[in-house]
């Protein structure tokens, strides 16, 4: 499954959060289901990004993450265009989202953000928590693109200022 590209991954898992979905929605309404898979899905995101910094044996940095996105990106699931990166920021934008088109495709669009967007955020929690992700538009919420503007945090001394 490790070398499964990441969209493949995805389509299996929402397929089966689907019926999850339905089940929690037809027993506790549509607000409990979208909480539960959210919830659920941000803690694998989490999950994950604790997993890929262990791998490494250091503290992720921004270099780091731009080695891995050809995971997520394989298969043409991405286009991304480049904006900046340097090693306090990575600038891209998301020109084309083919897991937004599959979960269109799977009836799932209303969810699509649950099952795919918000963990982009979720991840840096346990791959590096000084990750930050700033992002106000995504092709799954009907734009024209993704705009991702990661930061890297500063480390802060005792006396609270910034290194």
């Amino acid at each position: 499954m490790k070398d499964m590209p990441i969209l493949e991954r995805r389509r299996i898992e929402a397929q089966i959060l689907k019926h999850v979905h339905e089940v929690i929605e037809a027993r506790s309404g549509t607000e409990e289901a979208d909480a539960v898979i959210g919830t659920a899905v941000s803690r694998s995101a989490i999950d994950q990004g604790r997993e890929l910094a262990s791998a490494l044996g250091h503290t992720p940095d921004l270099q780091d993450f731009a080695d891995i996105m050809p995971a997520w990106t394989k298969e043409d699931a991405l286009r991304v265009e480049m904006v900046e990166a340097t090693s306090e920021k990575l600038e891209f934008n998301i020109v084309r989202c083919r897991y937004a088109e599959m979960y269109r495709e799977m009836g799932l669009g209303r969810i699509g953000h649950l099952l795919s967007c918000n963990r982009d955020g979720d991840f840096c929690v346990g791959y590096n928590p000084k990750m930050k992700l700033t992002r106000t538009q995504t092709i799954m919420s009907g734009a024209s693109h993704c705009d991702f503007r990661y930061r890297l945090e500063p480390d802060a001394d005792t006396t609270g200022n910034s290194r």
